[in-house]
């Protein structure tokens, strides 16, 4: 499994928005799940012009849920204006 394959793994389709960047069932965090794949094909530009991609998580409760890039956790330690380090929308 390839999390920046051009093509969506089957188990996307019945995956539910996120809000809380969490699984919507159980809670676990997505450092807990147990597939990946990012949507880097349509990019979506926020009110601050930022690009943004959805991020989808086959969870190991047997759920799938998306979040939206932007709205990951920002890291302990790390300054809030700074994009997460592997987030796809940061300059490297």
């Amino acid at each position: 499994m390839d999390a920046f394959s051009q093509t969506p793994p089957d188990w996307t389709e019945a995956a539910t928005h996120a809000f809380g960047f969490i699984c919507p069932c159980c809670g676990a965090s997505s450092r807990e799940a147990e597939r990946v794949w990012l949507n880097r094909r349509s990019p979506v530009y926020g009110s601050d012009s930022r690009r943004k991609y959805q991020e989808f998580y086959h969870c190991k409760c047997g759920s799938a849920w998306w979040a939206w890039s932007t709205d990951r956790p920002t890291p302990p330690g790390a300054r809030a204006d700074t994009p997460y380090p592997d987030s796809p929308h940061s300059e490297l």
